[in-house]
């Protein structure tokens, strides 16, 4: 019965994501040429807040956790594990305040309405994973912009989603560039939960009656530390937050 719900509600709801990306895709393009880049990305965080309220479709239960307010007048970092797409969308939606710009594989940068467009647009790091040195401009010159504009940056240095949920080993090298040419940064974790579960085969079918987080933990300030600390630090936090019931 359990499976019939989710063929039927998990349609019902890719219908509505699939209408919500088309319809933001030209709001972005009149926003960006309008308005120029902050304008941009609200349009990018109402985007992303349909998306993921939408998921009510589906009996999703939806939750919010920052451990303390974040400050708006320095860039972050933001440092999180990886499970599904889905990681993004609450991503963008919770952290809006600090205008999050992804990391990302520059294979999203074509073809998907809305998302491929914000990939191009926002200044988001479009890494090609098998040219390493294009891979360290990209995210030298996100670092720049966020240096330069107050938003902030968005890493899973796991590098691949972790469909069990637990965490695999923290890459050090695109953080490290981010702290580099950011000095102002704040490193923040975020331990995300249960989104793997959401759709584990994939974008279908979706699972429904699910319970997903996002916490937002206590900043690590990066000054007088190592990258290999600062993400010892960041994995640990995050591991302890997945671990609580």
């Amino acid at each position: 019965m359990k499976k019939i719900v989710d063929y039927v509600l998990g349609s019902v709801y890719l219908l509505y994501f699939g209408l919500v990306l088309v319809i933001f895709h030209g709001i972005q393009v009149v926003c960006f040429h309008l308005f120029g880049r902050r304008v941009h990305q609200k349009s990018v965080h109402a985007l992303n807040g349909f998306l993921l309220h939408g998921l009510y479709i589906l009996g999703t239960r939806l939750s919010f956790t920052a451990k303390v307010t974040l400050p708006t007048d320095r860039p972050m970092i933001f440092i999180a594990n990886h499970q599904s797409m889905f990681d993004i969308v609450g991503m963008i939606w919770y952290l809006r305040k600090n205008f999050p710009i992804f990391v990302s594989k520059i294979e999203l940068a074509k073809g998907i309405p809305s998302i491929s467009y914000n990939l191009q647009k926002s200044g988001a790091a479009l890494i090609d994973r098998q040219d390493g040195k294009q891979a360290i401009m990209e995210i030298a010159r996100l670092a720049k912009l966020i240096e330069e504009t107050k938003f902030s940056a968005a890493i899973f240095p796991e590098g691949t989603r972790s469909r069990t949920g637990a965490l695999k080993p923290f890459a050090t090298g695109g953080v490290a560039i981010l702290l580099k040419r950011a000095p102002s940064a704040l490193v923040v974790p975020i331990a995300i939960k249960n989104t793997g579960k959401l759709n584990p085969k994939g974008i279908f079918p979706l699972s429904s009656f699910e319970k997903l987080s996002w916490i937002s933990l206590e900043p690590i300030e990066p000054k007088g530390k190592t990258v290999e600390e600062i993400l010892e630090f960041a994995k640990a936090s995050i591991e302890t937050e997945l671990q609580k019931p």
